[in-house]
């Protein structure tokens, strides 16, 4: 008999760790607490959202990650359509922006440097003598303050501080991330400061939507609401000039595969390797009207991007080398993904003639992008 009752007892703690171990498991194959650990003194962690459809969006609050968002492709297998890792550790050790909130201001600044009321701030010079991203220890790779407000939102906030990568002002942030019931994915930015300022946020989530891990994105299809887009010169600074898109290969307002013209000879495909400019949105800031939408004939997945912002930046993963292994184990080839980062135009700070990028102690900064999720059978 009481081998009997050990017997029971072994095969309890057995079910109990095999049902522990499957909840700390994800829809996407990752591990809750394989996102455990620390930063700067601040506990890391993986937050799950959920949807009424099943699907399924994870958040780590070390840069502000989105690590995988799981939704169903057109034969209603649930599909990973974000790049990144499968642990805390890699991310940590990567220099990578895979999935993260950019700022104190997304895209590059000139010569690292602007002047805001007469007064001249010196940023990181991270990319070829410019400021990127808000520099090499920007937003991607700080530790925000997570609150999970419910099953399918995550509440995100940190204080910038003054001075911090050279920025003006206490800029107090707050992000939310949601996974709507119509699956979208729908991020919120609000900000003020205590000092005059420039903030440009967004998200640098780097799309496959193929599911197929590995493969390139040349054949799947990109539209972008568009006339116009911001030219720029050899280290991709915009020249102040705004061009139309008509007869270029950057005419993308029909759907077109991304490769049709990649690699054509056109000075800007040429300068950034592929596509890696903005585009002057033509929806005049209402986030109810399509700005962009992408597609997989693979996998039937859509993308439809919508935002306040005037403009987005189309990346086509022109600098992934082949060589990162991300989630799984899968190596990320060359133009392996593609980024959608809806912002302010480049290097605003330093060009009058471009939407202001300035926030002021009486303002709020608010900027709204949603990723939404369709199926096409």
């Amino acid at each position: 008999m009481k081998r009997l009752c050990m017997a029971v007892m072994a095969i309890c703690v057995l079910l109990s760790c095999s049902e522990k171990k499957k909840e700390d498991t994800t829809l996407s194959g990752l591990k809750q607490s394989d996102f455990i650990s620390e930063v700067d003194g601040k506990p890391t962690a993986l937050y799950v959202l959920k949807n009424k459809n099943g699907a399924e969006a994870c958040v780590t609050n070390y840069g502000g990650r989105l690590v995988s968002v799981m939704v169903p492709d057109k034969n209603g297998k649930m599909t990973d359509v974000v790049l990144g890792y499968d642990n805390i550790a890699d991310y940590i050790a990567s220099d990578g922006n895979f999935g993260a909130l950019i700022g104190r201001y997304g895209n590059r600044i000139a010569q690292g440097k602007f002047t805001l009321d007469g007064v001249e701030y010196e940023l990181p010079h991270n990319d070829n003598g410019h400021c990127l991203h808000g520099g090499p220890e920007g937003y991607h790779a700080v530790m925000w303050d997570a609150k999970q407000i419910n099953g399918q939102s995550v509440e995100l906030t940190r204080i910038s501080k003054d001075g911090e990568a050279g920025f003006p002002g206490n800029l107090d942030i707050k992000v939310t991330y949601t996974l709507t019931d119509d699956n979208a994915v729908d991020i919120k930015y609000e900000a003020t400061t205590d000092k005059p300022t420039v903030v440009n946020l967004t998200n640098h989530s780097y799309f496959n939507l193929s599911g197929v891990p590995g493969s390139q994105i040349l054949d799947q299809e990109i539209m972008i609401n568009a006339d116009n887009y911001t030219p720029v010169d050899d280290l991709l600074i915009p020249t102040s000039v705004i061009d139309p898109v008509e007869n270029t290969p950057l005419d993308l307002r029909q759907p077109v595969a991304i490769g049709a013209h990649i690699n054509e000879s056109f000075d800007q495909l040429v300068k950034g390797g592929g596509y890696d400019m903005n585009w002057v949105l033509n929806t005049n800031g209402d986030i109810n009207t399509l700005a962009a939408k992408a597609y997989s004939p693979t996998s039937g997945i859509g993308l439809e991007v919508y935002t306040n912002e005037p403009g987005i930046q189309f990346y086509t993963g022109n600098f992934m080398s082949g060589q990162d292994k991300g989630k799984h184990g899968v190596l990320y080839p060359h133009r392996g993904a593609f980024c959608l980062e809806t912002q302010h135009y480049p290097d605003s700070p330093n060009q009058p003639s471009f939407p202001s990028v300035v926030l002021r102690p009486d303002e709020k900064y608010m900027s709204h992008c949603i990723y939404k999720f369709i199926v096409n059978k």
